[in-house]
Protein backbone atom coordinates (compact mmCIF):
# COMPACT_ATOMS: atom_id res chain seq x y z
CA UNK A 1 0.00 0.00 0.00
CA UNK A 2 2.75 2.64 0.48
CA UNK A 3 4.48 1.56 -1.96
CA UNK A 4 1.43 2.62 -4.52
CA UNK A 5 1.35 5.73 -2.61
CA UNK A 6 5.30 6.59 -3.01
CA UNK A 7 5.10 5.81 -6.70
CA UNK A 8 1.76 8.23 -6.85
CA UNK A 9 3.33 10.86 -5.58
CA UNK A 10 6.90 10.41 -7.55
CA UNK A 11 4.77 10.52 -10.70
CA UNK A 12 2.68 13.29 -9.82
CA UNK A 13 5.94 15.37 -8.91
CA UNK A 14 7.43 14.09 -12.04
CA UNK A 15 4.65 15.16 -14.19
CA UNK A 16 4.71 18.92 -12.15
CA UNK A 17 8.22 19.42 -13.12
CA UNK A 18 8.23 18.24 -16.64
CA UNK A 19 5.33 21.15 -17.01
CA UNK A 20 7.27 23.68 -15.50
CA UNK A 21 10.18 22.78 -17.83
CA UNK A 22 8.27 22.76 -20.90
CA UNK A 23 6.38 26.41 -19.67
CA UNK A 24 9.83 27.34 -19.00
CA UNK A 25 11.15 26.20 -22.29
CA UNK A 26 8.41 27.71 -24.34
CA UNK A 27 8.47 31.02 -22.22
CA UNK A 28 12.51 31.06 -23.80
CA UNK A 29 11.12 31.02 -27.35
CA UNK A 30 8.22 33.22 -26.85
CA UNK A 31 9.15 36.34 -24.22
CA UNK A 32 10.18 39.18 -25.96
CA UNK A 33 13.12 40.35 -24.11
CA UNK A 34 16.00 39.17 -21.98
CA UNK A 35 14.53 40.21 -18.83
CA UNK A 36 11.24 37.72 -19.19
CA UNK A 37 13.04 35.59 -20.78
CA UNK A 38 15.83 35.34 -17.37
CA UNK A 39 11.84 34.53 -15.69
CA UNK A 40 10.85 31.65 -17.91
CA UNK A 41 14.51 30.14 -17.51
CA UNK A 42 14.07 30.45 -13.55
CA UNK A 43 10.80 28.97 -13.93
CA UNK A 44 12.45 25.59 -16.22
CA UNK A 45 15.46 25.53 -13.48
CA UNK A 46 13.30 25.70 -10.31
CA UNK A 47 10.37 24.04 -11.27
CA UNK A 48 11.81 21.41 -13.84
CA UNK A 49 15.27 20.56 -11.93
CA UNK A 50 14.52 20.90 -8.82
CA UNK A 51 11.06 19.32 -8.31
CA UNK A 52 12.77 16.41 -10.85
CA UNK A 53 15.54 15.86 -8.42
CA UNK A 54 13.10 15.97 -5.17
CA UNK A 55 10.80 13.40 -7.41
CA UNK A 56 14.20 11.44 -7.79
CA UNK A 57 14.79 11.32 -4.12
CA UNK A 58 11.05 10.26 -3.08
CA UNK A 59 11.28 7.42 -5.60
CA UNK A 60 14.88 6.23 -4.64
CA UNK A 61 14.26 6.34 -0.62
CA UNK A 62 17.00 6.92 1.89
CA UNK A 63 20.33 6.09 -0.21
CA UNK A 64 23.21 7.75 -1.78
CA UNK A 65 21.60 9.01 -4.49
CA UNK A 66 19.13 10.56 -2.58
CA UNK A 67 22.10 12.47 -0.87
CA UNK A 68 23.29 13.68 -4.36
CA UNK A 69 19.87 14.61 -5.68
CA UNK A 70 19.39 16.27 -2.65
CA UNK A 71 22.59 18.12 -2.48
CA UNK A 72 22.20 19.43 -6.14
CA UNK A 73 18.52 20.65 -5.75
CA UNK A 74 19.93 22.61 -2.87
CA UNK A 75 22.96 23.61 -4.84
CA UNK A 76 20.23 24.99 -7.21
CA UNK A 77 17.67 26.32 -5.41
CA UNK A 78 20.57 29.10 -3.40
CA UNK A 79 22.38 29.74 -6.98
CA UNK A 80 19.86 30.28 -9.92
CA UNK A 81 18.10 32.94 -8.65
CA UNK A 82 21.38 34.69 -7.75
CA UNK A 83 22.49 33.70 -11.01
CA UNK A 84 19.70 35.22 -12.65
CA UNK A 85 19.38 38.79 -10.62
CA UNK A 86 23.32 39.31 -11.37
CA UNK A 87 22.43 38.50 -15.12
CA UNK A 88 19.28 40.92 -15.40
CA UNK A 89 21.13 43.72 -13.32
CA UNK A 90 24.41 43.52 -15.98
CA UNK A 91 21.94 43.97 -19.27
CA UNK A 92 20.64 46.76 -17.38
CA UNK A 93 23.62 48.16 -16.34
CA UNK A 94 25.01 47.45 -19.96
CA UNK A 95 22.35 48.85 -21.68
CA UNK A 96 19.68 45.99 -22.88
CA UNK A 97 16.40 48.00 -23.60
CA UNK A 98 13.15 46.59 -21.80
CA UNK A 99 10.33 45.20 -24.16
CA UNK A 100 8.54 48.70 -25.86
CA UNK A 101 5.02 47.51 -24.04
CA UNK A 102 7.05 46.96 -20.47
CA UNK A 103 4.82 48.83 -17.72
CA UNK A 104 8.12 49.79 -15.28
CA UNK A 105 11.69 50.28 -14.97
CA UNK A 106 12.21 50.40 -11.45
CA UNK A 107 16.08 50.23 -11.39
CA UNK A 108 16.08 53.49 -13.62
CA UNK A 109 13.82 54.76 -11.09
CA UNK A 110 15.90 53.97 -8.36
CA UNK A 111 18.59 55.95 -10.46
CA UNK A 112 16.48 59.09 -10.33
Amino acid sequence: MMGETIEIAFNFILIVGAFCSLVGCLGLVRFPDVYNRIHAQTVAIMGGCVLSLLGICLFTGLSVYTLKAITIAAFLFLTNPIGSHAIARAAHKSGVKLWAKSIADKLEEDKA
